[in-house]
């Protein structure tokens, strides 16, 4: 970090982008604690009003520019595109990438906790995960913000005071003033008793980072791309009682207990499991989410014998092939495991990513729509690939 405060903050401070919000008070420190079996109904959202003006600032148009407001910070005022970005989960960076704009993305809190084979199915789009600074080196420095020096904070203030507690508001004020403003809000989950402000669905989440580089019109050729999709899957599952029930869980390669994640617990990370009607098998068992309950054995999870298993955080990248012959492989082989309806009836799937953007989204609905349904969703695509490419790529 430069030694002089002031020579510091004129070199770095952004002549194009001027911060005209304030940053929301944090929250209870939370870290990881928020229980994923809450009702996500529960969860405090905006009053209409609030939504309102929200959504009306993104339209307004600023003196020499344009605003952007999203809560826990506010209103953001923009001369131009910002140039380079730094978003913290990898929900926003599949955002940029979606609207053209992976060149701008500087920064992901984890690389491990970003999946991107989807992009190996769409010509042309791609980002190369070396180049990105991961934030998180046991905790989160001040300095590498310093050293990015982007135009943007694309992260909810939140994630970095209340969620992860690895900064103060203080931490914040400085980075904020000294190197760019902050936007966004945590989506991925609706579970934090710190998150007492307004959550946005993924696509509102969207709708916002589309408004800060300008993209509209791509925004709605993908969003378009999303609600058809939607509409034909929906219209194609079999009646409500003749679906599945899931548990979504994290468990190593070779599996002998379980962290439950709840289905219903909100979220943008489980919209697509929504999208298709899958129940969460822990409804009404008493287990709760992530860090909320103990970890779960096969004797425990052989009581409530779910319809089938999602599995998170084995090998990174790993292939469905790969995922049978080890995970899958080692429960067949388990003695209790084994007597799993799940995995009698070849019910064991991977659980997908914890940070979903809209990209990913569309190849979850897809991948989980013809594992779920196989008799069904036949198609190799259920929705053009290429046809997205082209939107990405070459615009709309």
């Amino acid at each position: 970090m430069p030694n002089d405060a002031t020579e510091r903050e004129a070199s770095t401070r952004r002549e194009y982008v001027k911060f005209t919000g304030a940053a929301a008070t944090a929250g209870l420190l939370a870290g990881c604690t928020g229980g994923e079996g809450d009702d996500p109904e529960t969860a405090q959202e905006a009053t209409s009003t609030a939504a309102a003006t929200d959504d009306a600032t993104d339209t307004a148009t600023a003196d020499d520019g344009y605003e952007v407001s999203m809560e826990p910070v506010g209103t953001v005022a923009f001369d131009e595109v910002p140039a380079s970005i730094a978003p913290f989960t990898a929900d926003y960076v599949d955002m940029l990438v979606a609207l053209g704009h992976a060149d701008a993305v500087e920064s992901i809190w984890f690389r491990g906790r970003y999946k991107t084979l989807h992009y190996d199915h769409l010509d042309g789009v791609s980002i190369d995960l070396d180049d990105l600074t991961q934030l998180w080196n046991d905790g989160v420095s001040k300095e590498v913000f310093y050293e990015m020096d982007a135009d943007l904070h694309l992260m909810d203030p939140n994630a970095l005071t209340s969620w992860l507690g690895v900064w103060s508001e203080d931490d914040v004020a400085e980075i904020r003033e000294n190197v760019a403003p902050f936007l966004g809000n945590l989506i991925f989950r609706r579970t934090d008793d710190w998150h007492d402000y307004r959550y946005y669905s993924l696509y509102e989440a969207f709708e916002k980072v589309a408004a800060v580089v300008q993209e509209r019109e791509r925004f709605e050729a993908i969003r378009s791309v999303h609600d058809d999709l939607v509409a034909d899957v929906q219209n194609r599952l079999p009646p409500e009682s003749e679906r599945p029930d899931a548990a979504l869980m994290f468990a190593g390669t070779e599996p002998d207990e379980f962290t439950p994640y709840r289905i219903d617990g909100g979220g943008a990370n489980k919209e697509h499991f929504r999208t298709l009607g899958i129940s969460d098998a822990f409804a009404g068992t008493g287990v709760e989410g992530y860090s909320g309950s103990e970890s779960l054995d096969y004797e425990a999870l052989l009581e409530i014998d779910p319809d089938s298993l999602l599995l998170r955080y084995h090998e990174e990248g790993m292939s469905r092939e790969e995922f049978e012959d080890t995970v899958v492989a080692y429960m067949k082989d388990h003695d209790v495991g084994s007597q799993l309806t799940a995995v009698q009836n070849d019910r064991v799937f991977r659980g997908g990513p914890i940070y979903a953007g809209p990209l990913h989204n569309l190849f979850m609905i897809e991948r989980y729509a013809k594992a779920y349904f196989p008799d069904e969703f036949t198609e190799d695509e259920l929705f053009d690939h290429d046809a997205l490419a082209d939107v990405i790529t070459d615009g709309v």
